[in-house]
């Protein structure tokens, strides 16, 4: 089978839908599928639920989203770089179901082995354990957390051979693995595209059992924040 597309249009055509859960992989503007999110902007969809580390920037990665209003609700860890969303969201315009990071992490990496729930101590006495099971473990006191899943999960790689095994570099690898296994269906766009044995096995990150779609992407690299030394 075929996975490689030709451009980020042709590799969400027939996918995106209203009311759809996406996933987005990377931190901040590091690691983010940028030619994939663009593309799912220009296919108007709405009500869309994204789950991911953060909303990027107000004019970047799913800032994209939050500014056309595409997206109904966010699932996410860190919020604090992006105007457009703590707007909508104060306004009551956007949904925030809000999870401390390795939560998330954890919640993405078991719904992608398929776990539906795992206890954790974390959250628990605040606001997060509010109307979620409590259980006590050895005289600790755990809450309960369920998997996540997406319809599509939309992944950033460095590398991939025409199977769709995968190599992340660097702190690009940030959510990106775990969401490569936790979406119905995943599509994934890369720097280089490798040939058959191009990438030693003992390498690969994410097998290519997991990736249903690839595309090489053309990528801006934004640095989300620059900070220089004074003269």
């Amino acid at each position: 089978m075929n996975k490689i597309y030709p451009d980020a249009a042709s590799a969400l055509d027939g996918l995106a839908f209203d009311g759809m859960t996406v996933m987005a992989g990377g931190f901040g503007l590091c690691g983010i599928p940028e030619n994939l999110i663009v593309a799912l902007r220009e296919t108007g969809v709405t009500d869309v639920t994204a789950i991911s580390n953060n909303a990027g920037v107000d004019d970047f990665g799913l800032g994209l989203l939050l500014q056309t209003r595409q997206i109904k609700k966010m699932v996410s860890s860190y919020v604090g770089e992006n105007a457009t969303f703590e707007k909508q969201y104060l306004n009551g315009e956007l949904e925030l179901e809000f999870n401390p990071q390795g939560t998330l992490a954890e919640r993405i990496r078991a719904g992608g082995a398929g776990i539906p729930g795992f206890y954790t101590k974390t959250g628990v006495g605040t606001l997060i354990a509010e109307g979620k099971e409590h259980k006590d473990f050895d005289g600790e006191t755990y809450i309960m957390e369920t998997g996540l899943v997406a319809d599509v999960s939309l992944i950033k790689a460095w590398k991939a051979d025409p199977e769709g095994n995968l190599i992340y570099r660097k702190t690009a690898r940030n959510f990106n693995p775990m969401m490569a296994t936790a979406g119905k269906v995943t599509v994934v766009e890369v720097e280089e595209l490798v040939d058959f044995g191009g990438i030693d096995p003992d390498q690969i990150h994410t097998p290519g059992i997991f990736v249903d779609r690839l595309v090489v992407g053309d990528f801006e690299k934004r640095i989300e924040k620059r900070t220089t030394r004074e003269a």
